[in-house]
């Protein structure tokens, strides 16, 4: 059964949905750093170095019980380059705390982002230790860019990839994002609307999410509706004459089965008005047992098109399980859990420095070395299926589909940002196209990601030079 045609609130895309959020902050973004990067911009500028630098952003190793990554931030970080900007204020700021020179100051107020990006659309899968985008620019524009890229797109793919579990988990049926309330502030609550619907999720319970990126949203009633009245049923009829074609009634404040048995009343009496009830939900209890019990009322109440939606504490772990206790559950809201990836809530990203002029740069830090130099990544596919995935140097030519792009050239946009609805359903084949064992929600197998000939020869030789120089010599 499908609940979502009945509960959906659809809404149409406005002009600027794209438009980074940040406009609707007060502050702009561009002090939104790490003090380092402003000390090191200061270091590079008084040394005049001014070459371009191309950083990799990847992550280092997959949280526990992941098998990939879904690429989700990118409209963000675009915004965010083309309008980057200080402002007199922040450097009004910045010459208060005493650390910065008035010639970088003024160098500051005049710096915007000019460089390129390449990077995986939004909506791919990616895996460990892949850049998923790397920045070219002069070091100064690509290091000072750092914090915000990264918090930006650490974020969104860790509850992209949060959702799309909770989407393979629920088998087909459909889920909506009622994170609201729970995540970290306003503005992660709307990239948690955008990042669940990219990743598979029919709508949100967010209406400025809604409103902002075109996404349907959903809502039914909460317990305080039903208490509010002096009777549950007084609240049922309410609600039913309210919304007569998208009627949903809660049904578990006070006791779920006398709420399904009050429910197939309603039923009827809607029945008798030419109109139909939708679907019901379930909040608390044990979801799997009481929802074959509320099915049984609703079926031998005459109502088997009333569909069951159930909410409270699911992520893909609950709705696994109770899928397998054969609960007769149609769609599931799906909240706190989810919109903080309560079982992975950070990653290992990083942004490191691979190249420095024509100089290719690597780190040796014991468990955290980089790979060298600008890259491409390659994906072989047999059958349909992905199979490999190739790191390779940028301008090898091997086999496989190449995956990073040109998205920004001489801090411009290379083409229009991209409409929800196409990165959602690129998402949904990239899935498809992965074979369930790297899916399984628990102790996924590991996808195969090779390096090239070439690269693993610099990578030798680089290790060798720097240990070398720095390390044995010294």
């Amino acid at each position: 059964m499908e609940i979502f045609h009945v509960i959906e609130i659809h809404t149409k895309t406005h002009k600027g949905v794209f438009k980074d959020i940040q406009t609707m902050q007060t502050y702009d973004m561009e002090l939104l750093t790490d003090l380092y990067e402003l000390t090191m911009a200061a270091a590079y500028h008084k040394q005049k170095m001014s070459e371009p630098a191309v950083f990799s952003l990847f992550i280092r190793a997959y949280p526990p019980n992941r098998g990939y990554f879904i690429n989700a931030g990118l409209e963000d970080v675009l915004s965010y380059l083309e309008s980057f900007e200080f402002k007199q204020e922040d450097l009004d700021y910045l010459e208060t705390t005493g650390l910065f020179s008035t010639d970088f100051l003024h160098y500051l107020g005049s710096l915007r982002f000019t460089g390129h990006v390449r990077a995986m659309s939004e909506g791919r899968l990616f895996f460990e230790d892949e850049p998923i985008l790397e920045v070219t620019a002069p070091i100064i524009e690509a290091q000072i860019i750092e914090s915000y890229v990264v918090n930006i797109m650490n974020l969104q793919v860790l509850l992209a990839t949060k959702a799309s579990r909770c989407v393979e988990a629920a088998q087909g049926r459909g889920l909506i994002d009622f994170s609201l309330r729970r995540t970290q502030g306003p503005i992660s609550s709307l990239r948690v609307a955008r990042s669940c619907y990219l990743a598979g999720m029919k709508g949100t319970s967010n209406v400025l999410a809604g409103k902002l990126y075109g996404i349907p949203v959903s809502g039914t009633m909460a317990h305080s509706f039903v208490t509010s009245f002096s009777d549950e049923m007084d609240a049922f009829r309410a609600f039913a004459h309210t919304f007569p074609s998208n009627t949903v009634l809660l049904i578990d404040t006070y006791d779920t089965i006398k709420g399904a048995k009050k429910a197939v009343q309603i039923a009827r009496e809607m029945a008798d008005q030419g109109q139909a009830l939708k679907g019901v939900r379930l909040d608390s209890g044990d979801m799997a047992e009481l929802s074959k019990k509320v099915r049984e009322i609703l079926d031998r109440g005459g109502f088997p098109d009333v569909s069951i939606f159930a909410s409270g504490g699911f992520d893909e772990f609950k709705i696994r399980d109770v899928i397998q206790q054969g609960a007769k559950i149609d769609a599931f809201g799906v909240g706190t859990k989810m919109g903080v990836s309560a079982d992975a809530p950070y990653s290992d990203m990083a942004y490191k420095l691979v190249k420095y002029g024509d100089r290719p740069v690597l780190k040796l830090s014991s468990g955290k070395m980089t790979l060298a130099d600008e890259k491409q990544v390659f994906r072989t596919h047999e059958d349909g299926l992905m199979v490999k995935d190739t790191i390779a140097l940028k301008d090898e030519k091997i086999s496989g589909e190449p995956l990073l792009n040109l998205v920004m050239e001489e801090g411009k946009r290379s083409s229009e940002p991209e409409p929800l609805e196409n990165i959602k359903n690129r998402c949904r084949e990239e899935l498809s196209k992965l074979d369930k064992s790297y899916k399984a929600i628990q102790n996924p197998a590991t996808y195969p990601v090779e390096l090239s000939r070439k690269l693993d020869l610099l990578q030798a030789d680089m290790v060798n030079k720097v240990t070398q120089r720095e390390i044995v010599e010294s």
